[in-house]
């Protein structure tokens, strides 16, 4: 049976995603309303979990305490649900298909990857028609794993219809909008990039595995 997770530790899960940001975004990474994620950012603000902060940024951020209360929940998530094996034979299944999008994201950005110097100015639409395809090739397989995730732990559900999204508005081109290319790796939105860095961020996180030592 899937898990559905503790509104605390989404919360605390998402403020670990996003680093820093208003209650509006934390919600929406936690999959929660925002009149339920603002009464649990000030019960974790109460026990000194996160930080308010405000001026010209205003948002919600982890502090140290709160990024370890949260490891340890994930933690003990995973032993509660009996979701590990699931999670850590999705997160083997992601790896190499994470090299694969950071190869695409730089073909995308870049004409002839990283070793050129050449901004894609997405005038050439073979070339931007190719590497799409590429992307969607990895998309099909991810799914996949998203199913597995999914019907693990319920919080992964989110992540489908996000990078399905971002995909969609990819593939619909230059007649769609004309911020259609930003879809693929702009930092500031949910583009398809944003969102698979999360997912990325996520597992690591359930899996109490730091980025900086990934693969040692």
């Amino acid at each position: 049976m899937v898990h559905t997770s503790d509104p605390e530790l989404l919360v605390l899960t998402a403020l670990r995603l996003k680093s820093f940001a208003p209650v509006e975004v934390v919600a929406m990474a936690a999959g929660l309303p925002p009149d339920e994620t603002e009464p649990i950012l000030r019960s974790l603000l109460g026990r000194e979990l996160v930080k308010h902060r405000e001026g010209v940024l205003t948002g919600w951020l982890l502090t140290p305490a709160g990024r370890k209360e949260g490891e340890q929940r994930l933690g003990a998530e995973l032993e509660v649900a009996g979701a590990r094996p699931a999670v850590e034979a999705a997160y083997a299944q992601f790896l190499p298909l994470n090299s694969e999008v950071l190869h695409i994201c730089t073909d995308w950005q870049l004409l002839g990857g990283e070793s050129s110097q050449t901004l894609n100015d997405h005038s050439d639409a073979d070339y931007d028609a190719a590497v799409i395809s590429r992307l969607a090739a990895v998309d099909d397989k991810v799914q996949t794993i998203l199913v597995e995730l999914a019907s693990a732990l319920d919080r992964f559900a989110g992540y489908e219809p996000r990078l399905s999204r971002a995909l969609a508005r990819v593939q619909a081109g230059a007649s769609s909008d004309d911020g259609w290319a930003d879809w693929f790796t702009k930092p500031t939105i949910d583009s398809y990039h944003t969102v698979w860095f999360e997912l990325h961020e996520n597992l690591l996180a359930t899996l109490g595995i730091e980025r900086a030592t990934e693969g040692r």
